[in-house]
């Protein structure tokens, strides 16, 4: 068994075809399917289905494994690296789209400024989304809503961001200087998808005044969620950095009495040791955070 046997597993499962696995690791097919037969061999059990090409059950506990050493390999790379005083390696980090607005350009940055030798991969995906890929070992850190409650996960809190209401033009909401959870439920509104962080915690806040909100449409997808609001499909509850301090004129932000801030994170796997790499990105995070939060109207660094 060899790296480049689990690296073939790996490609085929992510991409769902061999052909596609050999293009992503810049080989030919005969090679993956080469390497993922004598796998099999090796192990004594099909990894793959050849029919539908996807994992079977034995496949998935090995590939889960596969990206750990893969990982592994990676941080000893980095680790060693660092002994020499040069920080390098590739980290791949995962951040909710309507956090990436703000804290990703600064990110880029500072990274390129004190480790030119990082490479950083960067995944715009919902929290949903990016905590199965953390989890699953294809992300090495992910700036997420919280609260979260994934036991292979360490959280660490990064900022609060304020709940706002934007509404457009011509909403019977548009002239108020601020909105109760009474008013807000009497109007159908652009809603988080029930069952997420954001959604779950906003109902619950309702509730606790007595109300239940009424969804015109509910979306897994802060980012999609505020598109719609400012493409004139409704009023919209968002998270302050969903709606920037250059809302005006055909829209309004308005402050949502007795609500209470989101919170943001960072996630990192609890198993395994973070490479140098991954332990400089997190810092470079934070540091940004701390420095670029208090700019963004309605955001507030915890740390």
């Amino acid at each position: 068994m060899d790296l480049k046997q689990l690296r073939a597993l790996v490609a085929v499962s992510e991409h769902r075809s061999f052909s596609a696995a050999a293009r992503a690791l810049h080989t030919v097919q005969s090679n993956v399917s080469t390497h993922v037969s004598r796998l099999e061999r090796e192990i004594g059990v099909v990894l793959i289905d050849r029919a539908t090409t996807t994992l079977t059950e034995e496949g998935r506990v090995v590939v889960e494994r596969a990206r750990r050493i893969e990982a592994e390999f990676a941080a000893l790379e980095s680790d060693v690296a660092a002994v020499r005083d040069e920080v390098r390696g590739r980290v791949r980090v995962g951040v909710i789209g309507t956090t990436a607005r703000w804290l990703v350009p600064p990110l880029l940055g500072e990274v390129e400024r004190v480790h030119p030798a990082v490479s950083l991969v960067i995944l715009d995906a919902t929290t949903t989304s990016l905590v199965l890929q953390l989890a699953d070992g294809q992300l090495d850190m992910a700036v997420v809503n919280l609260p979260m409650s994934e036991p292979d996960l360490s959280i660490e809190p990064l900022f609060d961001e304020e709940r706002v209401l934007v509404v457009p033009a011509g909403h019977p909401l548009y002239d108020e200087p601020s909105v109760t959870f009474e008013a807000l439920a009497e109007h159908r509104l652009l809603l988080e998808a029930t069952g997420t962080a954001f959604r779950d915690e906003l109902d619950a806040q309702a509730a606790a005044h007595g109300v239940e909100l009424q969804a015109q449409a509910e979306l897994d997808g802060m980012r999609l969620l505020a598109s719609l609001a400012f493409s004139g499909f409704g009023a919209a509850i968002l998270p302050a950095s969903a709606a920037p301090s250059w809302v005006g004129g055909e829209w309004r932000r308005l402050p949502i009495e007795g609500a209470q801030s989101r919170s943001v994170g960072l996630a990192r796997r609890r198993r395994g040791l973070p490479s140098a790499a991954d332990r400089a990105v997190a810092e470079l995070i934070r540091g940004v955070v701390r420095a670029h939060a208090p700019d963004q109207m309605g955001i507030h660094p915890t740390g």
